[in-house]
């Protein structure tokens, strides 16, 4: 089982050389960018092929908002 993202852990993610990803368990996740950057990423599945639907930027779209947002989103398809 994944362990869930927390907020606290979303604010202190750190810079790396190369963007990596932080899971919240239920295909959303943060992606953190070299630059600096923070960006919640919805993944999913459309006729076999991997997709991603970008919800907003962190901290202006909290990990709350960005649950609903993707809840929203995952209705839709």
């Amino acid at each position: 089982m994944v362990a869930r993202l927390t907020d606290l852990e979303a604010r202190s993610a750190k810079l790396r050389a190369m963007a990596y990803k932080l899971g919240t368990g239920d295909s959303l996740c943060l992606v953190v960018m070299p630059g600096g950057g923070k960006y919640w990423w919805l993944r999913y599945r459309l006729a076999g092929r991997e997709k991603t639907f970008s919800i907003g930027v962190y901290p202006n779209v909290s990990l709350m908002e960005a649950e609903s947002a993707a809840q929203k989103a995952r209705a839709l398809l």
